[in-house]
């Protein structure tokens, strides 16, 4: 039986308050889990739930050496950084030769659920989430936001366009949302046969 490969050094870019940080780190409890956002608050929240390594970090210059980390997660954060090519080249930077990207992001379903979802994120989730939350402004971004960001083949070659291959996308929940993962460019080669 082979082993499933497991990482010994994870950054959780975007880390948010810490959940997939915490995953991470039940699926893998020898590793070294960093779990670095750019928001002070959203780190005090995930130090709380129990990341224990947390860096203030903006994407676009990342505060760790070259070839820091066998993998990086970003999930729901890569589409709000303010220049996706740029926070890509930084992550494939911090990776190993032969380092692995996955991120998670929404995306826009095709087909029949499409005209459905795309009505739900422009009328329906502002008014509803502004009425619970009193932000309805921050759901009319997020909308726009996931119908401007790339996904599918897009998003594989702005990946790959950015120091990785083999990049690929795997829709879920009928496209709303898409894991993207990758290895960094040259991984292959530096791979023995």
């Amino acid at each position: 039986m082979v082993k499933a490969w497991e990482p010994d050094r994870v950054l959780d870019l975007a880390c948010g308050s810490g959940d997939l940080a915490l995953a991470i780190k039940r699926k893998l409890p020898d590793a070294a889990i960093t779990a670095a956002d750019f928001s002070r608050e959203m780190l005090a929240m995930a130090h709380r739930k129990g990341v224990q390594r947390t860096v203030l970090a903006d994407a676009l210059h990342l505060p760790f050496g070259d070839g820091s980390f066998e993998c990086v997660t970003v999930a729901f954060g890569l589409r709000n950084m303010a220049d996706w090519s740029a926070a890509l080249r930084e992550t494939a930077r911090v990776l190993t030769s032969s380092g692995h990207l996955l991120v998670l992001d929404f995306s826009t379903p095709r087909g029949i659920l499409q005209p459905a979802y795309r009505f739900y994120l422009r009328r329906m989730l502002p008014r509803i989430a502004g009425l619970i939350t009193g932000h309805k402004q921050a759901y009319d971004y997020l909308g726009s936001s996931i119908e401007t960001f790339p996904f599918g083949k897009a998003m594989t070659r702005l990946i790959q366009g950015s120091g990785f291959e083999a990049a690929a996308g795997f829709p879920l929940t009928g496209g709303i949302a898409t894991i993207y993962t990758a290895s960094k460019e040259n991984a292959a080669r530096l791979s023995p046969p």
